[in-house]
């Protein structure tokens, strides 16, 4: 574009991840024209993800070309692991014919999603900042880069859990501690046989492996902390997920936890002989239904990691960025096909969302992490330890009858943990799974 000039477009879309794509391509779709905006060289160049993609929403968006996407390996089979401080407890299932995910690199992924972008007409520009959005007559309207003005009718921000411009201009406030996890990652090189054999993956097959873990810190006030593993074509990631205010309160360097992850006994097998390749760092908003940013103004709307999008108990987040995207795309066709881009002509967004499963999941999970971060403590250290215990004697045979060997885990167990405790984390676990069901 050249300097000192003035463009003007139907939708101008602020961010080339998940979201930013599927709103910009959805709306080119229905005709409009549409400017997809990005501050990197290139797209992913500086995002991050644990390692997957939903293939659901990944279909809904490219349902003719979902399957050329650069992905490394399905994963069809989950693991859910219980650490102790020496033993794991875990829960497997596999999706030989049907897997739910697949996973990615970010650069890789993201630049195929641009590019399938353009081709359905979407004009994109990397390396552009935009600096202030345009507002005319209380309505948004465009957007000021470092070289030019560029009109619209409609903007959607797109641009992740920062999202500079929304807090700028009063969309969003800036997330408390509390409400924000930092996640952290490891790429560790590995050779395609090694992670075949490891993971009992199929020879010469893209299928793939998860795992995720609970627990096996080795702290006695462990934060909450979700670790993950995903397989690669030739590497694997393993990071984990802590929030903010756990690492203030408890004084904790996030490097020092992955460290202790990475040598717990049961992970340490697993990446071992490996070539750490890339360390990365990213967070994600935590906050939930209850911390929901203004997701329309005049003008405007928020998809994505920028409006808080994420279901953290499922890892789920790429799925909210597509059809959120999706969404704000078509809401925006609305209002162009009548002229009218006021908030009351774009709430028709805030009713697609409540209509889809991005709104009800969240307002569904909205006292979950809450519930789950009281009893911190439980979950972390004393049910891992207390399954361990259980499986050693329900699989071991040590010549002592099971009936004495039940007995002394049983009162162990309550000698372990109050009665008044037991009963907070069965209350705690209860109502988080009413709150999901209702």
């Amino acid at each position: 574009m050249e300097e000192n000039q003035t463009q003007k477009f139907d939708v101008i879309v602020v961010g080339a991840g998940p979201a930013g794509v599927a709103a910009a391509v959805s709306a080119a779709r229905g005709g409009a024209r549409v400017l997809l905006v990005e501050r990197s060289s290139f797209a992913g160049t500086k995002n991050m993800i644990g390692g997957a993609v939903f293939l659901s929403a990944l279909k809904q968006i490219f349902p003719n070309a979902w399957e050329q996407a650069p992905v490394e390996r399905y994963i069809n089979k989950h693991t859910w692991s219980l650490l102790s401080d020496n033993s794991s407890v875990d829960i497997s299932c596999d999706f030989p014919q049907n897997p739910k995910s697949a996973s990615i690199f970010r650069s890789k992924f993201d630049s195929w999603l641009v590019e399938k972008a353009k081709e359905e007409g979407v004009y994109f520009a990397p390396s552009t900042l935009v600096k202030k959005l345009i507002k005319k007559n209380g309505c948004f309207c465009g957007v000021e880069t470092e070289l030019e003005r560029i009109e619209a009718d409609i903007i959607i921000l797109a641009d992740g859990v920062n999202s500079l411009l929304a807090r700028k201009y009063g969309l969003r406030y800036d997330y408390e501690a509390k409400d924000t996890v930092l996640s952290i990652k490891e790429t560790i090189k590995l050779s395609k046989e090694i992670i075949e054999e490891r993971f009992n993956i199929e020879k010469g097959s893209k299928n793939g492996a998860a795992r995720n873990f609970l627990g096996g810190l080795k702290l006695e006030n462990a934060p909450f902390a979700l670790g993950f593993l995903y397989t690669y074509t030739d590497s694997i990631s393993l990071g984990l997920g802590v929030n903010l205010e756990d690492l203030s309160r408890y004084g904790l360097n996030p490097s020092d936890l992955l460290e202790k992850l990475k040598e717990h006994p049961v992970v340490k097998p697993l990446i071992q002989d490996g070539q750490m390749l890339e360390y990365s760092a990213h967070l994600i908003p935590e906050g939930g239904y209850k911390k929901l940013p203004k997701l329309c103004e005049n003008g405007i709307m928020l998809a994505g990691d920028a409006a808080g999008f994420v279901n953290a108990i499922h890892f789920e987040g790429t799925n909210f960025a597509f059809i959120s995207g999706k969404l704000a795309g078509e809401t925006a066709l609305a209002a162009i096909k009548i002229k009218d881009y006021s908030k009351k002509t774009l709430k028709l967004y805030e009713k697609k969302l409540k209509q889809s499963f991005v709104l009800k999941d969240l307002k569904s999970y909205q006292n979950v992490m809450r519930n789950l971060y009281s009893r911190t403590n439980s979950l972390m250290n004393y049910y891992p330890k207390a399954a361990s215990k259980f499986f050693k004697i329900f699989s071991g045979a040590s010549c002592i009858p099971k009936r004495d060997e039940f007995r002394e885990f049983i009162v162990d167990f309550v000698k372990g943990r109050s009665i008044r405790e037991l009963l907070k984390d069965a209350w705690a676990f209860i109502i988080s799974i009413f709150g999901v069901l209702k």
